[in-house]
């Protein structure tokens, strides 16, 4: 079973053997059979281990009397205690899925789940930089002191000397990002061999393994080179692997890290609070506002559903509102 917290640890605990059981093979399923990320997993089961720990306190002994009024009473207990929208609609999702598990699994007599609604999440636009933000974001590395790391390991023939490779790490990174519009994660998980300079396109490995392959322009290329000509050398060490981006002991760089180095270079440059994930964001919306098709921006980014891609063509309307209503004289 995933690392869940010392709460949902404890409930897991406490819960009948059987309950328990049925929470550990699902976690399993999950993790094998889903291929779903550690972090997927965890949420899964603390939303299940919350449901369960209801469904006792309500009286349900035994997982066949799990009903659709105990998911409801569930929902609704988490409405009470101040729970947001998109976090109802998760855990209805958490509820379903281990509905219909354990139907064809043999534990409940239907899928009693299925009839479950949830609440319809309202979703925030994400945040966007305009380009020339996000240009300035990029090469900011260029212009700036490294603002995290200073690498231990010594450098190698030809590499440049200690903090001077970290900036060209930065660099790429951040060309990288705003690029390709990869994860954090994603980015993080590359290793050197997943970069095609030919055809200046990468392997990436996102949600549930899924393979894509990702373009990226000049900038990215000059930057990519110059890591691994001059910066990677110096950092590499024994821990480094076939890892793409390092991190100051030489392994490969976490996305913590990661997050930090956007963030500190971002408030340097005098920019909003970014993140990597508004990188994504602010790549996805500029491919779309230069007149890219949104099925393409779809495969870029690994969304397995173009609902989630559309989201970013109400970013583009509400851009072209705001400049209607600040440059129209008669907005």
């Amino acid at each position: 079973m995933s690392r869940p917290d010392r709460g949902t640890r404890a409930m897991h605990q406490a819960l009948p053997p059987a309950l328990r059981d049925a929470v550990d093979d699902f976690a399993e399923h999950l993790s094998r059979v889903r291929n779903r990320s550690t972090h997927t997993v965890r949420a899964y089961v603390t939303d299940l281990v919350s449901l369960l720990d209801h469904a006792v306190r309500m009286g349900c002994v035994d997982l066949a009397e799990l009903d659709l009024s105990v998911l409801r009473s569930w929902l609704a207990r988490q409405r009470t205690t101040g729970a947001a929208r998109t976090s109802l609609a998760r855990r209805a999702a958490s509820a379903r899925a281990f509905s219909a598990w354990a139907h064809r699994a043999g534990l409940l007599p239907a899928d009693v789940g299925a009839a479950l609604a949830s609440p319809r999440a309202h979703r925030e636009l994400p945040s966007v930089l305009r380009a020339d933000q996000a240009a300035a974001l990029v090469e900011a590395p260029s212009r700036q002191a490294p603002p995290t790391e200073t690498p231990l390991a010594g450098p190698a023939s030809g590499a440049v000397v200690g903090a001077e490779a970290v900036p060209l790490r930065d660099r790429v990174l951040l060309e990288l990002l705003y690029a390709t519009g990869v994860r954090v994660s994603e980015a993080c998980g590359l290793d050197v061999g997943d970069v095609d300079h030919g055809r200046r396109v990468i392997r990436v490995f996102g949600k549930g393994g899924r393979e894509r392959s990702v373009p990226y322009g000049v900038p990215a290329h000059r930057a990519l080179d110059d890591w691994l000509r001059r910066g990677r050398p110096a950092m590499v060490g024994a821990r480094s692997g076939d890892a793409l981006l390092l991190g100051a002991r030489g392994g490969r760089l976490n996305p913590t890290t990661a997050r930090q180095i956007v963030g500190v270079y971002a408030e340097t440059a005098g920019l909003p609070r970014t993140s990597p994930h508004d990188l994504r964001h602010s790549a996805a919306t500029h491919l779309l506002e230069g007149g890219a098709d949104l099925r393409a921006v779809q495969e870029l980014l690994g969304h397995s559903s173009l609902a989630s891609t559309q989201i970013y063509t109400h970013v583009s309307v509400e851009r072209l509102r705001a400049a209607y209503r600040q440059a129209h004289p008669r907005a």
